[in-house]
């Protein structure tokens, strides 16, 4: 599985476990195991394990912009791509952007792209 392919699967995950809070971290993460690489399994542990820091260290780059406000699919999207930047060494920042870009025009729109890249462009001085 690519990384690109493995960030998707991540995306859909985390988003479930956003949107619905009935979910179980466990109970979800066994039911897709077998779809998901180690790749896209770092992701999702990695982001639900650092949710709070990542969630702290996006608030800290917005401006006039509440986290709260922020779509869930944004969100998302963010969050995988902050934990890239922040925990995984051998990704690098413009990549985890384009990355989150692509991801953002594909599940939301291209507004969403934008919006991603202007907060992210905001950690390339990593």
């Amino acid at each position: 599985m690519s990384r690109k392919h493995a960030r998707e699967k991540a995306f859909q995950a985390l988003y479930q476990l956003d949107i619905n809070e009935t979910v179980n971290y466990k109970d979800l993460f066994r039911a897709i195991e077998e779809e998901v690489d180690s790749y896209a399994h770092e992701l999702i542990e990695g982001v639900f394990t650092h949710q709070q820091k990542i969630d702290t260290a996006i608030s800290e780059k917005l401006e006039k912009w509440s986290f709260n406000r922020i779509g869930t699919v944004e969100k998302t999207v963010l969050r995988i791509a902050v934990y890239e930047i922040l925990y995984i060494d051998d990704v690098p920042v413009k990549v985890s952007i384009n990355e989150a870009v692509d991801l953002a025009k594909r599940f939301n729109e291209e507004q969403s792209g934008k919006f991603i890249n202007g907060i992210l462009s905001k950690f390339t001085t990593k």
